[in-house]
């Protein structure tokens, strides 16, 4: 079995703040770990504040991780300084807000062709290729869009255009940051079939970050279920959404309507503040309705279940 392209190991963020009178460490990210195939689409699924940006920007190099490893295609980018060097040409982002990703002051040409300059990848005629890269995400007529502004483009047609610059570096792996949340419903599902046709004809791997699991169950193979820095349930994805074993997932999955899904269980929602992820027993604990004794005791350990499926509760060790 060949390698993964990327490979994610027991990566951890601590962020410090200092006032007057202490120094305060938050743990936005702990012992989180997954790998990526090409062609394969993993979506990251949690609540605001749960870790999902933060570990999408390590993964960009755009914040350091604490500890930790990420390998690309079998070189490690805390190691390799020269990784480091080339990662815009391995690894791109599509961030959430297409209305912010885009500098005003610029055309569309120029912000889809600097790139391509600063990276020394152009071939043959610069304007040609930008051409190219607009047909590719469905900006046709492409002359028509190449000299405009983007206050003269609509919230999907911006997205595109991000999508656009990311293609022109050629990267292997695309992390894209819940990047239909700031759309329409109809232009969001849009995007998302050009992004799973891109990922069939580039042969990417493709990372979702998002807060809704009908969209990764839509995009993705396997489904990574985040909740305050940790990774509690992980799996093939339709395995993952028809049968839930982490009770935080059964909650997301419950709190999403669906006209045709039988009520078989009832939860009482438990209100309680999240709890950081540098505790040693389970950050779930104070919300969980099924909580006993020792998940607020003691540390939880990765349960392996059947097809590749793992959850993180004690209800399973």
């Amino acid at each position: 079995m060949s390698k993964p392209l990327l490979h994610v190991n027991e990566l951890e963020k601590v962020f410090s703040s200092r006032s007057m009178f202490r120094k305060k460490q938050v743990h936005a990210v702990q012992d989180v770990s997954f790998t990526l195939e090409a062609g394969e689409v993993l979506a990251i699924v949690g609540e605001s504040g749960s870790g999902k940006s933060t570990v999408a920007r390590m993964l960009t190099n755009l914040i350091p991780a604490t500890s930790g490893d990420i390998v690309y295609n079998g070189e490690s980018l805390r190691t390799n300084r020269q990784l480091r060097k080339k990662l815009p040409t391995f690894v791109q982002m599509i961030f959430q807000d297409p209305f912010a990703a885009l500098n005003p002051h610029h055309t569309i040409g120029y912000i889809i062709g600097r790139p391509l300059q600063v990276h020394r990848l152009t071939q043959g005629d610069l304007r040609s290729r930008v051409l190219e890269l607009l047909r590719k995400v469905g900006l046709s007529p492409e002359e028509d869009f190449i000299d405009k502004y983007p206050y003269q483009l609509s919230g999907g047609q911006k997205q595109r255009v991000v999508i656009a610059k990311v293609l022109g570096l050629a990267p292997k792996v695309i992390i894209a940051d819940e990047p239909t949340s700031m759309l329409d419903v109809s232009i969001g599902i849009d995007i998302m079939n050009l992004l799973l046709d891109l990922k069939e004809k580039e042969n990417l791997a493709l990372m979702m970050i998002t807060h809704n699991l009908g969209s990764a169950r839509y995009m993705a193979d396997r489904i990574a279920v985040m909740y305050a820095g940790r990774v509690m349930e992980y799996g093939p994805a339709e395995e993952l959404i028809q049968n839930p074993q982490h009770p935080y997932t059964k909650l997301l999955l419950y709190s999403s309507p669906d006209p045709w899904r039988e009520q078989t269980e009832v939860f009482e929602v438990v209100e309680a503040q999240v709890q950081d992820a540098s505790g040693a027993c389970c950050s779930f604990h104070n919300r969980c309705p099924f909580a006993t004794d020792i998940c607020r005791t003691k540390p939880v350990a990765i349960a392996q279940l059947e097809n590749g499926h793992q959850v993180r509760c004690h209800l399973y060790a």
